[in-house]
């Protein structure tokens, strides 16, 4: 995905929201701002994917507030909601014993309404006290984009690029019914640190390892998954793999500069930019298969 007129100031408030949770310095929040405007001045021309200036404004930002990990409480919060979610997501999604292809989209669509936690995007207010009822509401208006009964049939040998934390726990309920009917499951981490995306850390916090065969990282710290940077480990999956699972508007915006396929993308539509990219409109629940 290209880099957007509207993911100018949609980043700077990013960077702003972060600066206050990383300080309460005002000098230094001033400081980050215009250093990280520099960059986007820098490196925005037209054309320039997305996922490219995101990680170069985020690293300026995480250096000049010398903070590895300004999110590391909100990744938190994310993770204990979404456990306090976890008993209600499995029991709908296996109410009525459906069928393994039923559970394998009911099990998605609880992970893409996962991915409305992430902390920071303009207008978008999702947290702890008010993500049960979202979930539920949400979950029953479905998926409105629904490729998940192709996905089933190719998921022998899935990579799953994973996006942030609280939601990982529900990605969970997707790497489970992909394995007990027989695929196995490679789950893709950041190397480093990045807004709220999950990490090694996280992981082994959350012993998410036992639901899946084998775990990777990115190598770094980009937004999404910089291939400039990836190590060889994670291209032989991504060609190997019988179906790459992309979760999350980052993940979206960096893997969709490549032809990858078989992919399908898992996220909520949460700004113009990413949903107009995907010829949608916003706020769509989506689970989307590109073969081609």
């Amino acid at each position: 995905m290209k880099m957007d007129p509207r993911c100018i100031y949609c980043l700077l408030s990013r960077v702003h929201y972060e600066s206050k949770l990383s300080t309460q310095d005002e000098q230094l929040i001033h400081k980050t701002l215009i250093s990280c405007m520099d960059v986007i001045k820098e490196q925005y021309v037209p054309g320039v994917a997305a996922g490219h200036v995101s990680t170069a404004v985020h690293r300026k930002a995480y250096e000049i507030l010398n903070d590895p990990d300004p999110y590391y409480d909100l990744k938190q919060v994310s993770n204990h909601a979404a456990l306090g979610v976890y008993p209600l997501a499995k029991a709908l999604i296996y109410k009525g014993n459906p069928d393994s292809k039923e559970i394998f989209r009911r099990a998605v669509l609880a992970a893409v309404i996962g991915n409305f936690f992430d902390f920071g995007v303009m207008g978008l207010e999702v947290g702890e006290n008010n993500f049960e009822a979202i979930f539920t509401s949400t979950f029953e208006k479905g998926l409105d984009v629904d490729d998940t009964d192709r996905m089933f049939d190719l998921t022998s040998n899935t990579v799953y690029v994973a996006d942030n934390c609280g939601e990982i726990i529900l990605d969970t309920l997707v790497f489970d019914i992909i394995r007990e009917h027989g695929g196995k499951v490679t789950l893709v981490i950041r190397g480093e640190p990045m807004l709220t995306d999950v990490t090694m850390e996280d992981v082994k916090a959350l012993e998410i390892e036992e639901h899946v065969d084998k775990i990777i990282t990115t190598g770094c710290n980009a937004v999404g998954v910089s291939f400039e940077e990836a190590p060889d480990e994670l291209l032989e999956a991504f060609d190997n793999a019988s179906l790459i699972i992309s979760k999350g508007m980052a993940n979206y915006e960096t893997l969709s500069e490549k032809k990858l396929r078989p992919i399908a993308y898992l996220l909520r539509t949460k700004c113009d930019a990413v949903a107009n990219d995907m010829r949608l409109e916003k706020d769509c629940s989506v689970a989307k298969l590109f073969m081609k």
